[in-house]
């Protein structure tokens, strides 16, 4: 089980680093740093676990062309790639070099298994964004990971999309071997009030017997 940063805070990653075991970066989050490849390689140099990095092209050879390009910023890049057609596609390739890649916006079972058959490093459903539509999104990554079970396949499921810690706990329970999650929930999923009031509970009567 590996659980990654989705962000591109350089003070979230840092402030967070001993708990996870890499990080997933996107377009938007990208959008919000003043300088990104820049950031990218500041990311690289704090985390030595995967650090995905998504293209911004649509067609096969531009995405090819950014596949080449992203995956020489450092050794633990991992490309993050659309679900599209050009994007399998581009894979094909990718998994040629042996470049490693996370097929992002998967939103099916089938396009999943297109994922694996193409030899992507890790696939990612998005619950979150399935559960806005009324769908059931863990139910995705319970079938996806059947799925994959039942062929062997390697390609690793990334549950994405996380709104919660019961998101993160279901995603666990249907064999997700990787979650990843903004800093908001990997705050919760570290933290209980019963902890610290038993920490509390505990000291002050340790403290009460040595007066």
């Amino acid at each position: 089980m590996e659980f990654f940063l989705d962000s591109s805070s350089l003070e979230e990653i840092s402030e967070f680093s001993e708990f996870i075991d890499g990080v997933t970066t996107n377009p938007t989050l990208l959008s919000k740093v003043d300088k990104p490849y820049k950031t990218i390689e500041k990311i690289t140099e704090i985390i030595s676990g995967p650090v995905s990095l998504e293209v911004i092209s649509t067609t096969k050879d531009e995405i090819i062309n950014e596949i080449d390009n992203i995956s020489r910023i450092a050794k633990n890049i991992v490309v993050k790639i659309p679900l599209t057609t050009n994007g399998l596609i581009a894979l094909k390739y990718a998994t040629s070099k042996g470049i490693k890649t996370n097929l992002t916006l998967c939103f099916s079972e089938t396009q999943a298994v297109f994922a694996a058959k193409f030899g992507a490093t890790y696939v990612s459903p998005f619950i979150g964004r399935l559960d806005d539509l009324g769908l059931d999104g863990i139910n995705l990554i319970y079938n996806i990971c059947e799925i994959f079970n039942n062929y062997n396949f390697n390609t690793k499921v990334l549950s994405a999309s996380v709104r919660s810690t019961a998101h993160v706990v279901a995603a666990m329970k249907a064999g997700s071997d990787a979650i990843t999650v903004p800093a908001k929930i990997l705050k919760q999923m570290l933290y209980h009030p019963l902890t610290n009031i038993g920490l509390d509970t505990f000291l002050k009567d340790w403290n009460k017997s040595k007066k």
